[in-house]
């Protein structure tokens, strides 16, 4: 054989086998997918299974004292709302709704009701505070409780005045009847 010809086969090898090199590598690379255009999901129905039976409700209904279901891992005891009757003197009725989950409290007495947010981080005492009056109007009212069972308050509050501060001791009620005594 022809050297030159050895040559000429050497090169034509090398360029093919460099060609079907590249096409190999091409042909597994990933090819980037087009996306389904928004008509074309508009148009696709999409099909639901249904059944012809209602459904069964899945809510379960607990009725037992929350002393029964406190330890119970499957039921759970709304805690986040604790409302408690104070009676006050000077001659004072406090209905307090406590929203430990919100850290707030709500009272309600004669003069109005009242949304109060807590100011600190402790538990003994709890500070809670509102920049209006008891009525609503201008002033303020603070209201600090003490004591793991929030068994005594004290509250402050005053009018447009801010100097003319009324102060109310108050301890939680034993029944119903004490709170409507006190009014």
């Amino acid at each position: 054989m022809n050297v030159e010809l050895l040559k000429k086969l050497r090169t034509s090898v090398v360029l093919t086998s460099l060609l079907a090199g590249a096409m190999t590598l091409s042909a597994c690379q990933q090819q980037q997918e087009t996306e389904p255009s928004l008509e074309d999901s508009i148009s696709e129905e999409q099909s639901v299974p249904m059944s012809a039976d209602p459904a069964e409700p899945s809510d379960v209904v607990v009725d037992a004292p929350a002393s029964d279901v406190e330890d119970d891992t499957i039921a759970s005891v709304n805690t986040g709302v604790n409302q408690i009757s104070y009676s006050c003197s000077p001659a004072l009725a406090v209905e307090a709704t406590y929203k430990d989950t919100d850290n707030q409290v709500i009272l309600a007495t004669a003069q109005g009701t009242a949304t109060l947010t807590k100011t600190n981080d402790a538990t003994n005492p709890e500070v809670f505070e509102a920049k209006t009056a008891i009525d609503g109007g201008e002033g303020f009212i603070q209201w600090r409780v003490a004591h793991k069972e929030r068994e005594t308050g004290v509250m402050r509050t005053a009018g447009a005045d801010a100097t003319n501060v009324s102060t109310y001791e108050c301890k939680k009620a034993e029944d119903a009847a004490t709170v409507e005594d006190a009014v």
